[in-house]
């Protein structure tokens, strides 16, 4: 018996260490190439052109980030992000989640037929080329709400909630009901205040998508004065590329005397436009990690 249960207990301090350093090299995996960014983003551009920079600025500097916000229509689109993520976030999440409130009633009437439905349009899309005359039949293109309304529900978010709501114990709404209560009234007193995991989650899933999308304000937007920080910062990399390979094209002579005027590269250009569209995503996660962590794990228990 004593054999058998120090040859246990071997077995589980190696599965342990092997566990523990596979989660060390996934940590590392990531950890790593962040860090390189970083030590790439203080860097002179011009001297991180020569190689060896890892994990730590070799000639420490600002000017990266400095020529980044040298861009006039930078804080700007700050501004615009700000805005459609913030009410964005908000109204997709309030929405949302009254939708699935809905869709959890089994006393809908065509409950089922709804629910396929919306279920369907998670599957297939109309295309590109559709949903740009609808959005211009509507006038949202050209507009500020371009990023907001179309975003306003998500078929994966609204199943997602409607499994978490599932879950509350069905005691809670039926003794608000013989208590006097509403839907309403039972969604915002009941329903609401125990649900804070999954409306952190899928805040920061709509946070996260609003902040870190490009693709709308370059398509869909033709005012300089509208375009998102994503949009911005992307443009603006594609320039510094082209002007790159415009350097790399003249003679040897003319871009060396180029060159040494200039520190920063296409390169450190990215890594510091990396750094800013990340940061704020990076503050705001752990402030919602509690209530994260427990919302990714809905739906994965079932009673």
């Amino acid at each position: 018996m004593k054999k058998i249960a120090t040859s246990s207990t071997i077995l589980d301090k190696l599965i342990s260490f092997i566990n523990f350093t596979i989660l060390v090299l996934l940590s590392l995996s990531i950890l790593l190439p962040i860090l390189n960014v970083l030590a790439l983003a203080f860097n002179e551009g011009s001297n991180a052109a020569k190689g060896g920079i890892y994990f730590w600025p070799r000639a420490f500097t600002f000017g990266n980030f400095t020529e980044v916000f040298k861009q006039s229509n930078i804080i700007n689109g700050f501004f615009v992000s700000m805005f459609r993520t913030v009410v964005g976030t908000v109204l997709s999440v309030v929405l949302t989640a009254m939708a699935a409130y809905a869709l959890k009633s089994r006393s809908l009437p065509g409950h089922k037929q709804i629910t396929f439905i919306i279920f369907f349009t998670m599957l297939f899309s109309g295309g590109m080329i559709p949903y740009y005359l609808v959005l211009k039949n509507l006038s949202l293109t050209n507009s500020i709400w371009v990023y907001v309304l179309p975003a306003l529900y998500s078929v994966w978010n609204m199943m997602i909630m409607r499994s978490f709501f599932e879950q509350i114990p069905a005691g809670l709404e039926e003794a608000a009901k013989i208590d006097g209560c509403g839907d309403f009234a039972i969604f915002m007193r009941m329903v609401v205040p125990v649900s804070k995991p999954v409306f952190a989650a899928i805040a920061l899933f709509n946070a996260v998508g609003h902040w870190n999308d490009w693709f709308t304000g370059a398509f869909y937007v033709r005012d300089e004065s509208l375009k998102p920080l994503s949009t911005v910062l992307q443009e603006m990399l594609t320039k510094q590329k082209a002007l790159a390979d415009t350097l790399t094209s003249v003679t040897n002579a003319i871009q060396l005397e180029m060159a040494a005027k200039i520190t920063v590269t296409g390169t450190s250009l990215k890594m510091a436009t990396i750094i800013i569209v990340i940061t704020p995503i990076i503050i705001v996660y752990p402030l919602l990690q509690k209530y994260f962590a427990q919302g990714v794990m809905i739906g994965s228990i079932k009673e």
